[in-house]
């Protein structure tokens, strides 16, 4: 079983939040927030603020730690065939944006970011990470840990 650690900011502001669309390279593309894996070392907390920086050009401080999630992924399910299944372990920040200016991720995935109203999210082609960041946002659970979002329709690893 492969192991990913990744960090994930969930910023709201005025009922907009902020989305990537990654690109995946063969092709496919989904709405998530941004963040991503963990480097070799690296403390999430500083992870989530660098990978906010490097796909969305913005500047963020952490406000708070919402939560985690871990899932397993089937080899069957992963983009890459003949790779084992995946463990993904996401953490949750919840972020402010405060200063820089909104472009696409320099020679990276992130095609585009975007604030996007929280209603409009359920129609779009996105990862579950969205749904799980926001749940977490809305619910704060003391336990930092939101029940599973079921993969499937609009709603991609």
């Amino acid at each position: 079983m492969d192991l990913r650690l990744a960090a994930y900011a969930v910023c709201i502001e005025d009922e907009r939040v902020l989305l990537a669309r990654h690109v995946a390279p063969e092709g496919e593309t989904n709405w998530t927030l941004p963040g991503g894996r963990v480097e070799h070392a690296e403390d999430p907390f500083g992870a989530v603020i660098r990978e906010v920086a490097e796909e969305t050009g913005l500047d963020a401080v952490v406000e708070r730690l919402l939560g985690v999630d871990s899932r397993v992924i089937p080899a069957a399910e992963r983009r890459l065939p003949g790779k084992p299944e995946l463990q993904n372990v996401g953490i949750f920040y919840q972020v402010r944006i405060t200063g820089g200016l909104l472009r696409p991720e320099p020679n990276g995935e992130t095609a585009e970011s975007v604030w996007t109203p929280v209603p409009e999210v359920a129609r779009l082609g996105r990862s579950s990470l969205v749904d799980i960041g926001l749940a977490l946002a809305r619910t704060v659970p003391a336990t930092g840990h939101v029940p599973t979002v079921p993969v499937g329709g609009l709603i991609r690893h």
